[in-house]
């Protein structure tokens, strides 16, 4: 087997067991139908004000929002755009 292919393999097996230890540690949560009708309420508002949130920073700040939590991220600038979402600075 080529060496690039050995290096690929071992790279791919070192991911795959940082995302094993990551969800052992860390709670998975859905994305539900409730979820969705939130990110489309805030959507909607903030829109209305000329706020422009791009939707993969939406999903993950309606379902931070759903479940009680704060995020915690480097992205701060996009999540405070969220009312009502707690962020916290890495």
């Amino acid at each position: 087997m080529p060496s690039g292919a050995l290096k690929c393999l071992s790279y791919a097996s070192a991911r795959q067991l940082f995302i094993q230890d990551l969800l052992a540690d860390v709670e998975v949560v859905s994305y539900t139908k409730n979820t969705a009708l939130l990110a489309g309420k805030i959507d909607g508002e903030q829109s209305s004000l000329g706020v422009v949130i791009r939707s993969v920073d939406l999903f993950i700040g309606a379902t931070a929002l759903e479940h009680g939590y704060s995020i915690a991220t480097v992205n701060l600038r996009h999540f405070r755009l969220i009312p009502g979402l707690n962020v916290l600075q890495l």
